[in-house]
């Protein structure tokens, strides 16, 4: 074990990255389970308050974050020890600001709304993309077996199938395509998914039966994936189950 994460993490210069990816981990499972219990009122477990204000865990996450990029650069750069705890305190930083990121997203505090399991989906994202990074893998450089392409290229290509992967609503594929590009293919290929921006611009008018394709293979296919997604990150982050006080609003 100690000679595989020498060769595989310090001597390829991955060790700030590996801190990174591990601190971003621990510090979302610890967050989540001491969120939970001041949810469930055990103990000692309280919000931060100071006064009748509530300081938010997203607060700690920007000043930690701050403090380990401002670390990492002023930090010798032959200290590897120094820059992989400051990456460790980025991602320790990281993981509190990503916990609330719904709540940056809709100016609202909607952390066991609907809205909130955003947050949920933005940390497994960090995580899957820093893994992906950690085992040496890299966006844009698949070469597709042409070495006569100009790589400007195939960077131009790939980026414009990840876009349209994205628009028609495929988010992990997209995102996985930036280190595996065929799957871009597979993605900007592929029927969109209804309530994506491609299907609006596209299948609304112009093509009915696409459309009708589309959530017909969204209510069969897609939407137990999603069911069953939900259920795995309600297991690990909670359940958010309170009903929507900005849809309640609109309604009135």
């Amino acid at each position: 074990m100690g000679d595989w994460f020498q060769h595989t993490i310090v001597a390829t210069g991955r060790l700030s990255l590996f801190c990174f990816f591990v601190m971003l981990i621990v510090a979302f499972i610890a967050t989540r389970i001491n969120v939970r219990l001041i949810r469930a009122k055990v103990g000692w477990f309280r919000d931060v308050n100071v006064g009748e204000m509530h300081i938010h865990h997203v607060v700690f996450g920007v000043v930690l974050m701050l403090v380990g990029g401002v670390t990492q650069i002023v930090v010798a750069p032959a200290s590897q020890t120094g820059h992989a705890v400051a990456a460790g305190v980025f991602g320790v930083g990281s993981a509190l600001v990503l916990d609330e990121f719904a709540l940056i997203l809709h100016l609202h505090d909607v952390y066991w709304e609907e809205e909130g399991r955003t947050s949920v989906d933005a940390v497994f994202i960090a995580v899957a993309v820093t893994g992906l990074l950690l085992i040496g893998l890299r966006p844009l450089t698949w070469d597709y077996g042409t070495p006569l392409v100009n790589p400007a290229v195939l960077i131009v290509g790939n980026l414009a199938l990840a876009v349209i992967t994205l628009l028609k609503g495929k988010i992990w594929t997209g995102m996985a395509g930036l280190f595996v590009p065929p799957m871009l293919l597979v993605g900007a290929i592929r029927l969109a998914r209804p309530g994506s921006p491609w299907a609006r611009w596209v299948f609304a008018r112009r093509s009915p039966r696409k459309m009708a394709r589309a959530l017909h293979r969204e209510e069969r296919w897609r939407r137990p994936a999603i069911r069953a997604k939900i259920a795995f990150q309600e297991f690990l982050s909670g359940r958010h189950d309170l009903p929507s006080t900005r849809r309640a609003r609109r309604r009135t």
